[in-house]
């Protein structure tokens, strides 16, 4: 049963190798074995490594529960409530880079016992074919067996260097943005309409893009004109600055998002409401930051 978790998390023997200790071969073997055991297709092969079959998806919940049920065997009574073991989360490369880690840090540095890894894909993650134990997302899913919550409300804004601004005319107004270049995402790469920021704008389309933030807001940095920017990324980059703060500003929200099976599951559960309760509170400092950060300007401008 372990292997086949690991298996079915890793999908390459050689990944699943590498964590199990095993020789690939044996980790097949493995599976091979408890496949004849079943009398079940677990896991189709092919050259993208090893994806789960419907019998695979069904006995994984199972599994995982088991897993579950020993972790919490296996815990001394003495430990008080913390956290163990190891919890996977998605999450857009965005909030994964800029985000989550101080809110990891404290929850781990709480939880000492505890493994997060953290995946950051600028994609939808797949929680049906247990992809991770569960996803941030930037809209709520409206189809499959899904339990979605909340987290918290974020905010962009136009932001460029400010050598950049420098070099250029004062920028009042959002008709001005049609003389400057614009970085943004890959149009055919956007995977949530909520990310499609510039679709309502009359503007130029951009002219340097990539599907990954970091790569945006380095772009921005480096000077390459202007761009849409999470305001809690913006204390990572002290080199911009907010533009057009009063004519264009976006809300948008993060959302958790977890398996409907996994709902009465404690430790995720556990977990789940740390991982909101950190995320709050960083949006709310970060995002702080930056309006504290502005005000010295907005003071010198309305008091010449």
């Amino acid at each position: 049963m372990r292997v086949f978790l690991t298996l079915a998390r890793a999908a390459s023997l050689g990944r699943a190798g590498q964590v199990l200790k095993m020789d690939p071969a044996t980790v097949g073997r493995r599976i091979a074995r408890l496949e004849a055991r079943l009398g079940q297709r677990l896991f189709q092969r092919s050259h993208q490594g090893y994806a789960l079959t419907e019998d695979g998806l069904r006995l994984l919940p199972h599994v995982e529960a088991a897993q579950a049920h020993l972790r919490a065997a296996e815990t001394p009574s003495d430990s008080g409530s913390g956290l163990s073991g190891q919890i996977r989360l998605g999450a857009p490369d965005g909030c994964a880079n800029y985000l989550l880690p101080q809110v990891i840090a404290n929850i781990c540095a709480e939880h000492p016992a505890l493994e997060v890894q953290i995946v950051a894909l600028p994609r939808v993650f797949n929680l049906s074919r247990r992809e991770a134990d569960m996803a941030i997302g930037v809209s709520a899913p409206q189809a499959g067996r899904l339990s979605v919550q909340k987290i918290t409300e974020y905010h962009l804004h136009f932001a460029a260097a400010r050598d950049y601004l420098d070099r250029h005319d004062p920028i009042t107004r959002v008709a001005d943005l049609r003389g400057h270049q614009l970085v943004g995402y890959i149009p055919d790469m956007i995977f949530d309409s909520e990310l499609d920021y510039l679709a309502r704008l009359d503007l130029p389309a951009a002219q340097m893009t990539s599907n990954s933030v970091p790569v945006q807001l380095n772009l921005l940095r480096q000077g390459g004109g202007l761009g849409v920017v999470h305001d809690f990324a913006l204390p990572h980059a002290p080199e911009l600055q907010r533009v057009l703060v009063k004519a264009f500003s976006l809300t948008r929200a993060f959302y958790l998002i977890r398996h409907a099976d996994d709902r009465r599951n404690t430790r995720l559960g556990q977990f789940a409401d740390a991982l909101r309760r950190g995320m709050c509170a960083q949006v709310r400092q970060l995002e702080g930051a930056v309006l504290q950060a502005e005000l010295p300007a907005q003071a010198i401008s309305e008091n010449p």
